[in-house]
């Protein structure tokens, strides 16, 4: 008799790997219950990015249990010369073109194997696809679950509105479920267009408002435990929320994957081989995710404030940005000249207690490994999780999208994982603030009481995976609900 198959899940991420990487996860979280998992990609527009395309293509050689599709390229790529509406646009657009691929791709397999299908927090055109085959649709939430309250509530904030929020400066806004929220950190898109716009060209609260319009669309799952990542549950005045299912926090655990290329392998040997030579919890850690990226400058009052300090480090130094625009988002960057960046004679008067790395370093591995006691982010919610999951105490230095958010809710004392950088609004912050951070976080009793809170926030992530924790309650209650789900909308 012939093995029967396993049901399969399809997951289709959005565009950029700080997608892509957390919904790997979920992925691996899924298969060890037993499902089969294919992931579904677009070749563009993250093909067309040197780091983008790189760490998507060691993903998938580091999860042969996953089968990875690409869909075919768009046969008419969106022209961004000239363009003067912001990436994000574009790339709501071109998934929404992707709808006749995906849902060939969908219908290649029988219904009854078709557990669901689970998109990201910005490819959720996929659920109409979904909808017409009676399969249910699940979007992976890859923001933190207070980004996910505001994003709930932006709606009856930004009703009539004809200007971006930007007019209104720092005024705070107020969030059922949040701290009060500066205008001026809310997303880019919402800043410098009012909402009309925003929802013509497909912007993030139409996005998420379609989660409100089939069935198949009601529900979440967030990569979070609920505590450990949130004030409370994501509300909405005067309607109840769809169903989340906190599962997680969904991180690696910072393991070099076999099929890594050999000259990668040897960098990560040779970084963690500097890490195990530095005394426990010495070293600050700095990195700005994968497109995060600072002018030269800025680079070099980050060297001066880093050797005045007189701390250990790790650096991941790349490439300033050129022009800011919508090409900007796709444009390959050279590795970085340290010493045309770099103040003169920085890198050998810090030889001793530093270590400046180009482009990219196995972020994970460093956070766990015992000498890191610091994290200089960018405060993507990835990078927060990662560090939280590794009880790390962090420096804020957001840089675009919902980090600034995400800043107000690290901060906040119900969460308490980090301080900020001062003078990252405006573009600088000096030499003398990175100083004093850094010997704030790493000498004093503030910085002791910081790595204290980190700590309670790790014991309850770590609780929440254990058996009978939160993150394996919300799997459960997601797999028995996802299966009825799929009887109602088979009948």
């Amino acid at each position: 008799m012939a093995p029967r198959r396993q049901q399969t899940v399809v997951m289709y991420p959005s565009f950029g790997v700080g997608h892509i990487i957390p919904m790997t996860e979920l992925a691996r979280v899924l298969l060890r219950r037993g499902l089969d998992v294919t992931m579904v990609l677009i070749e563009r527009p993250f093909w067309s990015s040197d780091s983008g395309a790189a760490t998507t293509r060691r993903v998938m050689a580091a999860n042969p249990a996953i089968t990875f599709h690409v869909l075919p390229p768009d046969p008419s790529p969106p022209d961004f010369a000239g363009s003067t509406k912001l990436p994000f646009f574009h790339t709501l657009q071109l998934l929404r073109r992707y709808n006749g691929e995906l849902g060939r791709f969908l219908r290649s397999f029988p219904r009854r194997r078709l557990h669901s299908v689970v998109t990201g927090m910005f490819s959720t055109y996929a659920a109409e696809v979904a909808a017409e085959l009676g399969v249910p649709a699940y979007t992976f939430f890859a923001s933190g679950a207070g980004f996910l309250a505001v994003v709930a509530q932006l709606p009856a904030l930004l009703a009539g509105r004809q200007e971006g929020l930007k007019v209104l400066g720092d005024a705070p806004l107020e969030f059922l479920g949040v701290p009060p929220i500066p205008a001026s950190h809310m997303v880019k898109e919402l800043l410098e267009h009012p909402e009309e716009d925003v929802q013509r060209h497909g912007g993030r609260s139409e996005a998420h408002r379609r989660h409100r319009r089939r069935p198949a669309e009601h529900v979440r799952v967030a990569g979070e435990p609920r505590r450990a990542g949130a004030q409370g549950p994501p509300v909405r005045p005067g309607k109840a929320m769809p169903p989340m299912y906190c599962i997680g926090p969904v991180v690696g655990d910072g393991s070099a994957p076999r099929e890594m290329p050999p000259e990668r392998r040897h960098e990560h040997e040779c970084l963690l081989a500097w890490l195990d030579a530095q005394q426990k919890r010495s070293v600050v850690y700095l990195c700005f995710g994968s497109r995060g990226t600072l002018p030269a400058e800025q680079l070099r009052e980050i060297a001066i404030g880093l050797e005045r300090s007189r701390h250990r480090f790790l650096w991941v130094v790349r490439t300033p940005a050129g022009t800011d625009g919508p090409k900007k988002f796709l444009e390959q960057r050279p590795e970085p000249d340290l010493a045309a960046l770099l103040p003169a004679g920085f890198l050998e008067r810090t030889g001793g207690r530093g270590l400046v790395v180009t482009s990219w370093a196995p972020q994970v591995a460093v956070l766990r490994h015992r000498s890191t006691g610091a994290f200089v982010t960018h405060c993507g919610w990835n990078s927060v999780l990662e560090a939280v999951a590794a009880g790390v105490p962090m420096l804020c230095w957001p840089l675009y999208s919902e980090q600034m958010l995400n800043k107000v809710l690290m901060t906040d004392l119900d969460m308490g994982v980090a301080w900020e950088m001062e003078g990252y609004a405006a573009g600088r912050v000096g030499a003398d603030e990175v100083e004093a951070k850094v010997r704030l976080v790493m000498d004093l009793e503030e910085g002791r009481e910081l790595g204290a809170r980190v700590t309670a926030r790790r014991e309850e992530a770590v609780a929440a995976l254990e058996d009978g924790g939160t993150s394996q309650v919300a799997l459960a209650r997601f797999l028995a609900d996802a299966e009825k789900l799929r009887g109602q909308l088979g009948d």
